[in-house]
């Protein structure tokens, strides 16, 4: 007799281009994880900017059609392949990649970038875990080799990364200042770790954090719109500082002799160019900071 396969619910996309192309299917059969691979019942998933340039077709890593987005989730492990030995069926984890998709009832995942989710997080919680945290990790430890008594901006800071970036800098014993274009997003940053904040709808904004940061400059700033704001950051970096580049939608012309003078760098980041050994430190920190 045939063996039935088992069928899930899953948003797929077939076609480059905007929300509309995302598409409701009950009829996906459920993956099988191969022998390093775990599969997982999604109860959260986290909708994190890149997916959506990834949707649309404009980012510079497109997937082959059709697909599934989706790659921070959290939920509990259904089946593990024959070579995992570190988790179960069973067990509470989140991801921060995964092989099927996360818009959907149940996705593979790579061993590799599946980890426990703590007893004091939610699903919710953990499927906002990934992408946020190991890049706001990795722009402010792995790129921009920050150091406690440093004085860090986020430029841009009341979304997910930004949010994370203010969390760490303040744990970690850096002077932190955020900016956001809202009164709730100020409060918000001050909540999550800035010891001051910054309208960057003001336009005297960057005069107001050049006084803030008073003669010295600011050492490191992570860039969110880098696209919009490059020419700013040049201007508020001090000796040695390094910007670092999270997020662009476009083009913009600066003026290299601006990083010159005060040996500044301007420093590019992905997550997913992220090493294993980079990954392995950024989970030890999650954990010890949960």
């Amino acid at each position: 007799m045939a063996t039935l396969k088992l069928m899930m619910r899953a948003v797929r996309v077939s076609e480059f281009g905007g929300p509309g192309v995302l598409k409701l299917l009950s009829d996906i059969p459920v993956p099988t994880p191969s022998e390093n691979q775990v599969l997982i019942k999604v109860h959260a998933c986290g909708v994190n900017p890149v997916e959506t340039y990834i949707r649309a077709g404009t980012y510079s890593r497109k997937p082959t059609l059709p697909y599934t987005p989706g790659t921070d989730i959290a939920g509990i492990i259904e089946d593990v392949g024959q070579q995992v030995t570190n988790f179960k069926k069973g067990d509470r984890v989140f991801t921060t990649g995964t092989i099927t998709g996360g818009y959907a009832e149940y996705s593979v995942a790579s061993v590799d970038t599946v980890y426990p989710l703590p007893d004091n997080l939610t699903f919710k919680q953990g499927a906002a875990v990934g992408i946020p945290f190991f890049t706001a990790y990795r722009a402010l430890f792995h790129k921009a080799h920050g150091k406690p008594g440093e004085t860090v901006l986020v430029h841009g800071a009341s979304g997910g990364v930004g949010i994370v970036a203010c969390q760490l800098a303040r744990a970690y014993g850096f002077k932190v200042f955020g900016t956001a274009g809202t009164p709730e997003g100020l409060k918000l940053i001050l909540n999550n770790g800035a010891h001051q904040v910054f309208n960057h709808r003001e336009e005297n904004y960057i005069e107001k954090i050049k006084k803030a940061s008073a003669d010295h400059g600011v050492d490191v700033i992570i860039e969110m719109l880098s696209n919009i704001n490059l020419n700013k950051d040049l201007q508020l970096l001090g000796f040695g500082g390094r910007i670092i580049v999270v997020g662009c939608r476009g083009c913009i012309e600066i003026n290299p002799r601006e990083t010159m003078a005060k040996e500044a760098s301007i420093i590019g980041t992905t997550l997913f160019n992220a090493t294993k050994e980079e990954r392995e430190e950024t989970a030890a920190a999650f954990f010890c900071w949960s």
